[in-house]
């Protein structure tokens, strides 16, 4: 299964810490902020918006939280103003790194990534180096333990996803962003819980990492996401979960 759907579940087990939790609701509502800026305060007419909350709330970020960063992008607050920016970059193994960053200073933000990747024994790319290899998709994904194969896949076929991958303990569900959410609402009204639900740039092809590269892999994927600037990280990389499991 690919790197997306392995980090997603990665992430979710980490971000149960109080200062995990903490950086990710500031990068929650600076998403929010910035969408709800661009495309008004309105879900009704901002798809951008509505992804940025139902994902705000997927991290059990409070309702005061996420109306103040919508009220602070309609004008209700000072703040300074964020633009988005892509990076490319290489991992061990050659594995391709996507991360997609919101700032209010582009050279800051530059230096921060390009270091992180040197000082994690990657490399910053030039921009269109890596992209080619990913394209956005929604990405649900459930952990094999909670749900029968045949029940998912029912639930998510019929409601339009385009397929069902699985490995040695998750499904990832993988629609057309378009197709995202009503897949996921189908998946919601079967009762089926899932670990992550969001739209993601996933990875066409995939490196399969043994011990060492993952390890290094992991530290590069940590200290990216841990920059306040860094909305997500995306790559190509593969793990085994016999890996996974021997604690690096």
């Amino acid at each position: 299964m690919s790197g997306h759907s392995k980090w997603s579940s990665i992430k979710h087990k980490k971000a149960a810490t109080d200062a995990r939790r903490g950086k990710l609701f500031s990068k929650l509502s600076r998403a929010i902020t910035v969408a709800a800026k661009e495309g008004g305060p309105d879900p009704a007419g901002n798809a951008t918006l509505v992804t940025a909350v139902q994902k705000a709330k997927d991290n059990s970020m409070p309702k005061d939280n996420i109306e103040r960063a919508i009220a602070k992008g309609a004008g209700a607050g000072e703040g300074a103003a964020y633009e988005t920016i892509a990076y490319e970059g290489y991992g061990p193994a050659g594995v391709a790194v996507l991360v997609e960053a919101m700032t209010d200073n582009r050279n800051r933000t530059a230096s921060d990534v390009r270091n992180i990747f040197s000082k994690t024994g990657g490399k910053l790319g030039e921009t269109g180096s890596v992209a080619w290899l990913f394209e956005r998709k929604g990405s649900i994904v459930v952990d094999a333990n909670t749900v029968g194969e045949d029940e998912l896949m029912t639930a998510a076929i019929e409601a339009g996803a385009e397929d069902v991958n699985q490995d040695e303990s998750t499904y990832e569900i993988v629609t057309d962003p378009s197709d995202f959410m009503r897949v996921r609402q189908a998946i919601e009204a079967a009762g089926i819980k899932y670990t992550s639900a969001e739209l993601a740039m996933l990875p066409k092809s995939t490196v399969e990492l043994g011990q060492s590269d993952a390890k290094k892999m992991m530290r590069l994927m940590d200290a990216l996401e841990d920059n306040d600037d860094v909305q997500e990280v995306h790559a190509n990389f593969d793990i085994s979960e016999e890996v996974l499991e021997s604690g690096w």
